[in-house]
């Protein structure tokens, strides 16, 4: 009798999930586009042992973008161009994907499933969700029966019986762990999903071969994420849509803030904005997508929880976000709101209900709660020409308060 045991379940899924880890530490190593590679150690010099020069070159790409005023965004139309923003720091999201780019794998996955009879992962997440809705509506209705039941015992007899068990010791009230689903798919279509069809054979496949997929996504950057790469990193170049020429700074600095302002048209504008302001969306939140990315954190959208942004440490891939962020404007002349166009979001004083809801939301998913208070410089103070350019950044302030839920059953110790 062999005395060697197979590998534990645990075992396996450790090494795999090991491998994984792995891989992705490899393929997700640069945290920026720009890298800095080692070369071979030179050989020693006077300058470089007195002054400690290096000779360690940048290697910064080159990717190009197109502008997109109706979503407020920039398009990366080449996959090469669009792996490498989302591998080199996790900039934007794939336009038919939750977040990385991968509606072409899951195309050919599902098509390697549907010649096997299998279901992909997006099939089985549906199935699963759709036995579920099945499972509640079956005890919803299982549990009104048993109530009605008892109602008329009790009115009729006078003795009280039960609503989970009938007297033969079967449960009434169906489950989780016993319901099944009354409902197949071979009930429903009369053949099994995985039964081959009758004209199916292999001589059929071999000469009718499938066309190749066209993969017809593309990475979405929002105007912050597009901004910091062409202003900070100098590796995006923006396209007009019109004449698919490379836009310039200054138009590019332009038309994102003109992409706030109503407009009867949806062409960019690449002119200077007629009367710029301090309060221009585009500004209050590129102050913050900026301040969290120069601090190491890996900055994304937040909508999904009531929030602006998500700080990761490393990246969706890694790990969950650790912090959410609520920008909130705050104007350091009141004047300049009451003429303000924008209606900028959390400006004016919120509700403690609404500051618990959203609290309360980000903390069940064990996430914590910032405000980051973007403080406006006064239109008195300072001249509308230092919105001219980038240089107006300097006259902003950004302050940070962490904002936890009290639970007293749990934090008496």
């Amino acid at each position: 009798m062999s005395q060697v045991q197979p590998p534990s379940r645990s075992k396996k899924f450790s090494q795999k999930f090991s491998a994984r880890r792995a891989e992705n530490n490899l393929i997700y190593a640069n945290p920026l586009p720009v890298i800095f590679p080692s070369p071979p150690p030179p050989p020693p010099s006077l300058l470089h042992r007195l002054l400690g020069i290096s000779v360690s070159h940048v290697e910064n790409p080159h990717c190009e973008g197109v502008l997109d005023l109706s979503t407020r965004s920039v398009w990366v139309l080449g996959m090469g161009d669009a792996m490498l923003l989302w591998q080199r720091g996790f900039f934007g999201k794939g336009d038919l994907s939750r977040s990385e780019p991968s509606w072409l794998a899951r195309q050919v996955n599902a098509r390697k499933q549907a010649k096997k009879g299998g279901l992909t992962s997006e099939e089985v997440t549906a199935k699963r969700r759709a036995e579920r809705k099945q499972f509640k509506l079956d005890r919803a209705k299982a549990m009104a029966a048993a109530a009605a039941e008892a109602e008329v015992a009790f009115q009729e007899q006078g003795r009280v019986i039960s609503t989970t068990y009938a007297p033969d010791g079967t449960r009434i009230i169906p489950s989780a762990a016993t319901w099944k689903p009354t409902r197949t798919q071979e009930a429903q279509t009369g053949e099994p999903a995985s039964s081959p069809k009758p004209e199916d054979t292999d001589d059929d496949e071999d000469d009718d071969e499938e066309e190749p997929i066209q993969n017809i996504e593309h990475l979405q950057l929002t105007l912050q994420e597009a901004f910091f790469l062409l202003w900070n990193l100098d590796c995006l170049s923006v396209l007009n849509p019109d004449t698919d020429t490379p836009l310039t700074l200054s138009q590019i600095w332009h038309a994102f803030q003109n992409a706030y302002i109503p407009s009867p048209t949806l062409s960019p504008s690449l002119n200077a904005p007629h009367s710029p302001r301090f309060d221009n969306p585009f500004l209050i939140n590129y102050i913050v997508y900026h301040h969290y990315r120069s601090l190491g954190w890996v900055v994304k959208n937040g909508i999904k929880f009531c929030a602006d942004y998500l700080l990761y440490k490393r990246g969706p891939i890694f790990s969950h976000a650790e912090f959410a962020i609520v920008v909130c404007p705050v104007y350091e002349d009141p004047a300049d709101q009451e003429s303000s166009p924008f209606n900028l979001q959390n400006a004016s004083p919120f509700s403690w209900s609404w500051l618990s809801t959203i609290n309360r939301v980000n903390a069940q998913v064990q996430k914590t709660l910032i405000l980051s208070y973007v403080t406006i410089p006064a239109r008195s103070r300072i001249s509308e020409d230092v919105l001219s350019s980038p240089a107006c950044f300097a006259h902003y302030s950004v302050r940070e308060v962490v904002v936890r839920r009290f639970i007293p059953a749990r934090m008496r110790d």
